[in-house]
């Protein structure tokens, strides 16, 4: 099971310390939330937030795009330092969806496809062998602290059925309301990452961290 804390919840104001607890907690990824303002209705972080990242850390840099031109975005961000690149179906469609990954890979990078709540997983099923992450969302993105919504355990395993039969390797990555209690019922459903804001962040790091991994 991997971690991958959502920098969205840090502290700023305790920047360093809360990096230095991430880096001794278990955490193997960290996750960076990249929003617009207009794909969703909040705006975050440039890519200077995460060249200062990867001075502070050696964890794997998670980059989940919701923008809406994630062609656009996609470099900026690699040449920052992502390690992942995940952007949203809505944002691209199908086509360009396949000419992005194929060119993150490109890169040297991996490329991850992210879904909203409202969209059926069927429009990803033949693009998975393009991808190396799904990313489900178990909240409506564009802000922290939501609860999580249980019709996304379907959705989760139905694409690990289709990975599964299709002899895939890839993760399905989990976004929205995760905590001890969520953890283990997506972890059950077919997840291997698993994303989480407030819930590492407002309490000791380390064990919550601990509590994810079942």
């Amino acid at each position: 099971m991997i971690i991958s804390p959502s920098v969205l919840a840090l502290d700023y104001s305790r920047l360093p310390e809360q990096v230095s607890e991430l880096n001794a907690s278990g955490a193997q990824w960290l996750h960076f939330d990249v929003m617009d303002g207009h794909f969703v209705p909040n705006l975050t972080f440039g890519p200077d937030i995460l060249k200062a990242f990867c001075k502070l850390s050696n964890l794997y840099m998670d980059v989940h795009l919701m923008v809406s031109d994630p062609v656009f975005f996609a470099d900026i961000f690699i040449d920052a330092g992502a390690d992942m690149i995940t952007f949203h179906y809505e944002a691209a469609g199908a086509e360009k969806a396949v000419q992005l990954a194929e060119h993150i890979h490109a890169r040297g990078k991996q490329a991850g496809i992210s879904i909203k709540p409202a969209t059926d997983p069927e429009v990803l099923k033949d693009l998975l062998p393009y991808f190396d992450m799904v990313l489900v969302m178990s909240v409506e993105p564009g802000f922290g602290g939501q609860a999580f919504m249980p019709a996304s355990l379907d959705k989760i395993r139905t694409l690990r059925q289709w990975i599964n039969e299709a002899g895939l390797s890839m993760h399905i990555q989990v976004d929205g309301g995760i905590n001890a209690e969520t953890a283990k019922l997506v972890r059950e459903a077919g997840a291997d990452v698993l994303v989480a804001g407030s819930y590492v962040f407002k309490r000791n790091i380390g064990e919550a961290v601990r509590s994810l991994e079942g």
